[in-house]
């Protein structure tokens, strides 16, 4: 990465919730080798630890060959079991004290926390090493509530826990919410397009 971009955000990158095991691994290393990665996020719907192991086994071999950390959300017994580098949860702070005195300091503990500010500050003040804040973007899906750029603002401000802003993003909301975000978290926006590394370049291109 060049000088020019090093106060910029850093992309964080999201599976789709099912993944072909056989063709996305080839997926998301060229991903990787197209743009600057810094974190991907294993998001498996499944409860198959079988399928679940055997995936994490498939990206891990592709994200740590390129320096890249490889988190799995919410099953934190897996870490340690599959070397992976931590787990992002999706409960807010509620299990944040826990992950991080079980996991060790080492590990990465990073947590959802939907539009609270309230709740990623906890977050934080119990060792959560980010807060992910979402949907940004209008979706269908959940309860209908956004994270609004003043949450990001205020947050870029006032707290110095790292912030990822996920859920909906395209190139005007990545423009407006570069200054004050530390990672873009993105998922859908990627494996829904019809070439994926492609609509990564766009987007990364976006941050400025």
């Amino acid at each position: 990465m060049s000088d020019a971009r090093d106060d910029l955000p850093q992309l964080y990158l999201i599976t789709p919730p099912e993944l072909v095991i056989a063709t996305f691994p080839d997926l998301l290393a060229a991903c990787l080798d197209s743009t600057p990665v810094a974190c991907v996020r294993l998001a498996l719907s499944t409860k198959d630890q079988d399928l679940i192991s055997r995936s994490a086994d498939a990206l891990r071999e592709i994200t740590h060959a390129r320096d890249v950390a490889l988190v799995i959300e919410n099953h934190a017994l897996l870490v340690e079991r599959l070397g992976l580098d931590g787990v992002h949860l999706t409960d807010g702070s509620r299990s944040v004290r826990k992950m991080r005195k079980d996991l060790g300091e080492d590990a990465i503990v990073g947590t959802f926390c939907g539009n609270s500010r309230h709740d990623g500050m906890t977050a934080g003040e119990l060792g959560a090493d980010y807060i992910s804040f979402g949907p940004v973007g209008s979706t269908g899906l959940g309860l209908g509530q956004q994270a609004e750029q003043e949450l990001f603002i205020w947050w870029s401000e006032m707290i110095e826990v790292p912030c990822v802003a996920e859920g909906a993003l395209d190139d005007v909301l990545i423009r407006s919410l570069a200054p004050h975000t530390d990672f873009f978290g993105l998922g859908d926006e990627l494996w829904q397009d019809v070439d994926p590394v492609a609509k990564l370049k766009a987007l990364y291109a976006a941050f400025g």
